[in-house]
């Protein structure tokens, strides 16, 4: 990508924390933003569209009206897998949980460069995700720190001669206490110590399920068994991935805990990126993103094993992607009902990872498919529901 071109970019999830940071590249390195998809900010949208002046926007249905009335001058849409397969040199996908998963297939199979920050769509899907990828020759790149940190690790190098990848994970507000976490508050739980970030995904780092469904995610991604994929608690938060090759050599990606860094790879490297798992040709890198060049090398860097006694939810991400078939999908429709659960005072910290397990020991077998994927959601989120209103047992 020759960034002497305006690149023109799809964004979803425009109102999120990473659409917004997306849109701070955007606005750094003079790209335009042909089209937006958000939910129900729309004083945020608004503000969006008078300045990036994208031709069509989607948003949530019942904000559909007011939103057509608001935004004079741009086509409202109700479906972001349309905005998802309009032409674009990359669709940034930003939109958080199990929605993101139907523009990144439409955008896919519209032959579309995606940059993927909706890790539900490897962690749930990942073999029909490749599979629309195939039909239509799209291409991606993961937008995640550690992911990308991944991607940048192997290019270059060959992916038979990995022996691990490497994730770190800051081990969230309770990496150093207290020893019973069955008192913690939603307060305490969304104190993240190193990144800023929305609340689900902010709870689910403190329970390392975040970090679990990244393993699952990068196992897709570059199509390696879960068992050759690790995890470290780093608290420094300087490390964000590495990779050990078989002849004992380590390689890694480090920088500031700034998201603007990855997403911007991330844009960089959609056009050439995979068509298939491990399939990483690197990118031809733009400009700095403002601020990090006199970044301070220095300082002492921590590595520890994460604790599976204290965050049981990280050892239920690697059963579901072990097992696959229809349990990532169960594993993360019933996470999806547990952090809000939590953060509404209805279950306590140490129940979210409980409800879980419950929802995995019960989820029927099945093979994946679209439809699958969808009951199997419906399935999981209602059991899970069931279980947050009679009061989870283990």
């Amino acid at each position: 990508m020759r960034h002497a071109v305006r690149v023109k970019l799809t964004v979803l999830g425009s109102t999120g924390s990473i659409g917004t940071q997306a849109l701070d590249v955007a606005r750094e390195r003079g790209w335009a933003v042909g089209a937006m998809a958000a939910g129900r900010n729309l004083d945020l949208l608004e503000a969006q569209v008078r300045e990036f002046r994208p031709e069509v926007v989607s948003v949530a249905a019942e904000a559909f009206a007011e939103a057509r009335s608001r935004l004079a001058g741009v086509r409202v849409v109700a479906d972001p897998s349309e905005v998802a397969a309009r032409p674009a040199d990359v669709v940034v996908n930003a939109m958080s949980g199990l929605p993101g998963l139907a523009p990144t297939r439409a955008a896919l199979e519209a032959g579309r460069a995606v940059a993927l920050a909706t890790k539900e769509a490897m962690v749930t899907a990942a073999d029909l995700i490749w599979e629309a990828a195939a039909r239509g020759g799209g291409r991606l790149v993961p937008v995640d720190s550690e992911h990308t940190g991944v991607y940048q690790c192997l290019t270059g190098e060959h992916l038979g001669d990995v022996a691990e990848l490497i994730l770190t994970a800051s081990g969230g507000p309770f990496r150093d206490g207290p020893a019973d976490l069955s008192r913690v508050t939603p307060e305490q739980a969304l104190k993240h110590p190193s990144w800023s970030m929305g609340p689900k995904i902010t709870v689910d780092s403190a329970t390392l399920m975040n970090k679990g469904l990244e393993v699952m995610e990068c196992a897709s991604l570059y199509g390696l068994p879960l068992s050759q994929v690790g995890v470290v608690i780093h608290p420094q938060s300087v490390v964000h991935a590495a990779v050990r090759f078989r002849d004992g050599s380590l390689k890694g990606q480090f920088g500031p805990t700034d998201m603007r860094l990855a997403i911007a790879y991330a844009i960089d490297a959609a056009p050439t990126g995979m068509s298939r798992p491990g399939d990483v040709r690197g990118a031809r890198r733009g400009p700095e993103v403002a601020g990090h060049l006199g970044w301070p090398l220095r300082g002492s860097w921590e590595f520890r094993e994460p604790d599976a006694a204290r965050f049981p939810a990280l050892g239920l991400a690697y059963r579901a992607g072990e097992a696959g078939g229809l349990l990532p999908a169960a594993l993360n429709a019933a996470d999806e009902v547990a952090v809000p659960a939590f953060l509404a005072g209805q279950i306590g910290f140490m129940e979210i990872p409980r409800l879980i397990e419950r929802v995995l020991d019960e989820t029927p077998q099945g093979t994946l498919t679209w439809e699958t994927l969808v009951q199997t959601e419906a399935w999981a989120s209602a059991r899970a529901r069931e279980l947050v209103a009679a009061g989870v047992r283990g």
